[in-house]
């Protein structure tokens, strides 16, 4: 799986030019020059809009805002898109959870909740790709008995009439009849989530400014193109642009969720996933569709085992894990890790799995949390 290139000496070249002095800087820059160009064939900016956005107005955008937070489309009055998609507190589109609890108590989701940045550049919606777009999107969860727990669209309706919505709807889809509908509910949603654009530094990079990265994420970068990521991992979103069966070289341990294959009911998709984007990726875990990686570090190293039956060791998995950082919106911190014990009894031990700590990953003091949130490194027996 893995693909030639001639960034394989990339980093002892990068070493021997920072030791020189005079021409160091020179050598140096033409380095950079060249992972630049090397990069621009596998990866593009972000564009600045997305598609179908072009008839949004701001009305539609503030309207779609007001209803992504809104509690009073769950069942219980409890929840909203943004409890499990959290925009809140600067967060990620994501709520750094395994999987999700829904309104009513004891019921969860047995997938990781992707964040909801960029989304609307993804090729479809859901970890399997069952909604073609953002409005589609936004209808499920509201009326899913294990998420929202709505029991049809006309309660929906009713609620957002007793919430005093029907003027907005009128003002904003003036020529509807009616209004305030489910299909417009969807699309003022959608409208606002395509508003959802990240900016990082490896745009700014990619733009030309060499300085945008430091040395250890360019080291990254040439690793992440060197090992073969961008057979899955390309374009603008680094991701989500397709589907690849999770364990392509070696079988990932979770049977339980077929992926894809529930929307197609073809055996070929039996463990397929839409690749995910990984932008923002270092504030967007726990990662994988059932949240089984605690850090980023762990899922780089199960990735490399996994897809491309590389076993990375610990510089490697550093690298990649610093170009990844770089990934990060200017505009959101890192959030701080989710340690308690809540969390730690959702990650739960896979099988045929070797327990190792995690290298510069801080774990808390608790000795059975420590042990749930340790780097897993799948491995068949």
């Amino acid at each position: 799986m893995k693909s030639t290139s001639r960034f394989s000496a990339w980093p002892l070249a990068f070493a021997a030019a920072v030791a020189l002095s005079g021409t160091g800087h020179l050598a140096v820059a033409a380095e950079d020059q060249d992972l630049l160009a090397a990069a621009r064939t596998e990866f593009k900016q972000l564009p600045a809009k997305m598609p179908g956005s072009e008839n949004d107005t701001a009305e539609l955008i503030e309207l779609g805002r007001r209803l992504y937070f809104e509690e009073r489309i769950s069942i219980n009055g409890t929840q909203s898109c943004n409890t499990c998609h959290r925009l809140d507190q600067n967060l990620a589109g994501v709520d750094n959870l395994p999987t999700s609890p829904g309104a009513i108590e004891g019921k969860r989701g047995t997938r990781n909740s992707p964040t909801v940045l960029n989304a609307g550049f993804h090729l479809a919606q859901f970890w399997d790709g069952r909604e073609a777009d953002l409005a589609g999107q936004a209808k499920g969860p509201v009326l899913n008995p294990v998420e929202m727990a709505m029991p049809d669209e006309q309660t929906v309706l009713q609620r957002l009439e007793q919430a005093g919505y029907a003027e907005a709807f009128r003002k904003v889809f003036p020529d509807a009849t009616p209004a305030l509908s489910y299909d417009n509910f969807a699309k003022a949603v959608a409208a606002f989530e395509r508003t959802l654009i990240t900016r990082d530094r490896f745009d700014d990079f990619l733009g030309g400014q060499l300085d945008a990265l430091t040395a250890r994420e360019k080291k990254g970068l040439a690793e992440f193109m060197n090992l073969g990521c961008t057979e899955c991992h390309q374009g603008a979103l680094l991701g989500a642009d397709r589907y690849e069966k999770i364990g392509r070289v070696n079988e990932y341990p979770n049977k339980d969720d077929l992926g894809r294959f529930d929307v197609t009911k073809k055996d070929k998709d039996k463990f397929v996933f839409k690749v995910p984007s990984l932008r923002n990726i270092a504030l967007t875990g726990p990662y994988f569709h059932d949240g089984r990686a605690a850090t980023l570090e762990e899922a780089v190293t199960n990735m490399g085992h996994l897809q491309l039956g590389e076993e990375l060791n610990a510089e490697q998995v550093g690298d990649l894990v610093a170009f990844l950082n770089s990934l990060s919106d200017k505009e959101r911190s890192k959030p701080a890790a989710k340690t308690d014990e809540a969390q730690a009894a959702q990650i739960q031990d896979a099988p045929d799995a070797q327990i190792q700590d995690a290298p510069g990953v801080e774990l808390p003091s608790s000795p059975g949390v420590q042990r749930r949130i340790r780097r897993r490194v799948f491995q068949k027996r």
